[in-house]
């Protein structure tokens, strides 16, 4: 997911609060949102902050 969208990881880079919320959406999509959100941002956040 993160590979897919290098531009919105490029943005999110410059404005990290906004565009959290779309990558949290899209991870949220794929198991129909029966993931954890808690689990999600703890996994999503240093991968987007490397």
């Amino acid at each position: 997911m993160i590979a897919a969208n290098p531009d919105k990881v490029a943005e999110y880079r410059g404005c990290m609060d906004k565009l959290f919320g779309f990558f949290m959406g899209q991870v949220m999509k794929a198991p129909q949102g029966k993931a954890n959100p808690g689990v999600v941002t703890e996994i999503l956040k240093p991968k987007l902050d490397q």
